[in-house]
């Protein structure tokens, strides 16, 4: 294409022109493979890394679709030395497999005698592996198949893994979709296909897409006994609530484990926070992952999984594992880990797919700049890097602003989002609205969310606890005063609180209030990648204008 929308260059980094003509259906191609960087308003900056193109070659993408992707898109010349890099980085994928054999238990095959010899020879890899049975092919260690595939991805050898599942106890569950109230959607199905198809992996979907859903559509499929594992408490009830009511499943048949309840059943719903939980140097939960023959493991909000459930996700590589997530996004870089040890990305929808077949909200994002005061700019100036952001991000010219767009809204369902407490408090005062925190019980938090979903309660002031996993449908305005510094995986799930489509077919409002000329704006342009990545635009506004 003469003039297409991408600048290719050598570094492996791909500029997108946002206001091309064809700058839409650019981005969706190289979303499959390349992961956004930079978005400021004209020019977005992707870069192509291995895990990107071995996650799109576990998706089926072969090394041909990436190249014609760049040389359709690309406006000048693709560097060569790229194309051929490319080609040879995605056809490492798959060059070592891990199968079973009859007659050795788990193997480690190759089709190149030399790439066996190559990483039989790193010290760490060797010690994972028994004899080698012949030139192509050497025994694993049964209890190595997560750490050998940890570590063949960091040899850049991943290893596609072949060698099948254990079926789990049998358990029967079915879908109860009915055409007259709900059905299984198309993509859905599809993800769910792919998925059983691969056998583990990750399903990437908007929130309010029907994540849930799609894990109780696998479930299913399996027809065994399942652990879940979510976020926190209120996400297991309202996983239970959804399974009830979309499936066959009894309330007898679904335990929950949690720091309230330790029930044990053919479906079990287990929080993060329990399994981590540690007394005396150990996990005295961990018994959970043996306490059943369990057939799937699911991991609700996959990428913020904890790094001691990679420890232990590595010892489940013989049961299937579906991870859940909005974004595969990862603030600690652990990207790698979910690829190794959950699996390679096996569905992905771009949000704005989801939004155009009307099961998501359209929504706007705004970000509204407020300017600090005489006096702040002094103490911001004079601050060290742990204060500054605090200080810029907790100003009262942020209260004051929220207040005037609560009031710009006064038929909508409003959540008002931040970091810090102390503001949080301050603004329930000041807009005379409830507050959800983390010291909030249980029981309050429930009664407050499900005041708001009936909408007797119009504004609610949440911490992040809100962030994930928190089903309030008719929610469509947020109002982020604070956030987690630059975090793309929280932005991502704030305005996934507003997804869920509304009954008047509404566009959502996601305002995102920014101190200008602080660290907070900056902060704020790292959060909004990922959202620009999806194809929304923020647009820009001045607090006084």
């Amino acid at each position: 294409m003469a003039d297409g929308p991408l600048i290719v260059q050598g570094d492996k980094t791909i500029l997108l022109e946002v206001a091309h003509p064809d700058s839409t259906e650019a981005r969706h191609a190289i979303a499959t493979f390349a992961e956004l960087e930079r978005a400021p308003e004209h020019m977005h900056s992707y870069r192509i890394t291995p895990l990107g193109l071995w996650n799109a070659r576990a998706a089926g993408l072969d090394a041909e679709h990436v190249v014609d992707t760049l040389l359709t898109f690309s406006r000048y010349a693709v560097p060569h030395a790229l194309l051929l890099d490319i080609v040879e980085i995605m056809a490492r994928y798959g060059r070592l497999r891990l199968e079973k054999d009859p007659h050795h238990g788990l193997v480690l095959r190759s089709d190149d005698e030399l790439i066996l010899t190559e990483v039989l020879h790193v010290k760490k890899i060797g010690a994972l592996l028994g004899s080698r049975i012949d030139a192509l092919t050497a025994v694993v260690h049964g209890s190595a198949r997560g750490e050998l595939k940890q570590l063949l991805l960091k040899a850049s050898w991943p290893a596609e893994d072949l060698a099948g599942y254990v079926d789990g106890t049998a358990h029967p569950i079915a879908l109860n979709d009915d055409e007259s109230t709900w059905t299984l959607r198309d993509y859905q199905r599809t993800a769910v296909e792919n998925f059983w198809a691969g056998g583990s992996g990750v399903v990437v979907l908007p929130c309010g897409a029907g994540k849930t859903i799609v894990g109780a559509a696998a479930m299913a499929v399996s027809g065994t006994t399942t652990l879940i594992l979510v976020t926190n408490t209120l996400s297991a009830r309202q996983w239970k609530a959804e399974l009830l009511k979309r499936t066959t499943l009894t309330e007898s048949e679904i335990g929950e484990y949690s720091g309230a309840v330790k029930e044990i059943r053919p479906v079990t719903i287990a929080t993060y926070q329990v399994l981590t939980t540690r007394r005396n140097g150990a996990y005295p939960h961990l018994e959970l992952l043996d306490a059943n023959d369990w057939g799937l493991l699911i991991y609700d909000e996959v990428h913020l999984l904890p790094a001691p459930i990679f420890r232990m996700t590595a010892d489940l590589q013989a049961r299937r594992r579906l991870g859940l997530t909005a974004t595969l996004v990862r603030e600690d870089g652990r990207e790698g880990e979910v690829f190794a040890l959950i699996g390679p990305k096996r569905y992905d929808a771009p949000w704005k797919d989801i939004e155009a077949q009307g099961y998501i909200a359209p929504a706007d994002c705004v970000e509204v700049r407020v300017s600090l005061s005489r006096a702040e700019r002094l103490a911001y100036a004079t601050a060290d890097d742990a204060g500054r952001y605090r200080l810029c991000a907790t100003s009262p010219a942020k209260s004051v602003v929220a207040q005037a767009l609560v009031e710009a809204h006064p038929d909508e369902q409003i959540l008002v989002i931040g970091q810090y407490i102390d503001q949080l408090d301050d603004l329930a005062a000041r807009l005379n609205a409830p507050l959800i925190k983390g010291t909030t019980p249980v029981k309050e938090r429930e009664r407050l969310f499900e005041e708001f979903r009936r909408g007797n309660i119009s504004v609610l002031v949440v911490s992040k606890v809100a962030n994930f996993s928190i089903d309030l449908p008719e929610a469509s305005v947020a109002i982020q005063v604070s956030g987690a510094f630059g975090s793309r995986q929280e932005e991502a799930q704030r305005l996934g609180r507003l997804m869920r489509p509304k009954a008047d077919g509404r566009t959502a409002r996601f305002y995102t209030l920014v101190a200008r000329d602080t660290v907070d704006s900056d902060f704020a342009a790292k959060r909004q990648r990922f959202l620009a990545e999806q194809g929304y635009a923020y647009r820009i506004t001045d607090a006084t204008g």
